[in-house]
């Protein structure tokens, strides 16, 4: 599929030379300031292959934005990882660690699990 195309709704292909894609609307969100942001950081293995990583979800902002903040914390604690749909996976048990970082950072943080 083309890459114009690719967010078009319902229609897979028309014969039609006229017919014109209805594309669904994305808006990119604008990054909150971090003091108006909550980030849940937990452990998580599930599916996983009894791998730990901690997870962070909750952000709200540009993927760039995401990005740039998982590079950090990754750095910053000298493990692999990776961010995709929204959410952070960080390689191993971080969770006391980067609520640190993200509380010095100006995030307000919470954390889910046990």
């Amino acid at each position: 599929m083309k890459d114009k195309n690719k967010n078009a709704i319902g229609i897979v292909y028309s014969t039609d030379k006229n017919f014109q894609y209805q594309h669904s609307e994305q808006q990119e969100q604008e990054t909150l300031p971090p003091n108006q942001q909550t980030l849940y950081v937990q452990l998580d293995k599930k599916q996983r292959g009894g791998k730990k990583v901690t997870l962070i979800t909750g952000f709200v902002g540009t993927d760039e934005d995401l990005t740039a903040l998982s590079k950090e914390l990754k750095a910053k604690c000298g493990v692999g990882g990776a961010c995709k749909d929204g959410e952070i996976l960080i390689q191993g048990d971080f969770v006391t660690r980067i609520q640190e970082l993200l509380t010095t950072k100006g995030y307000k943080t919470k954390r889910k699990g046990g």
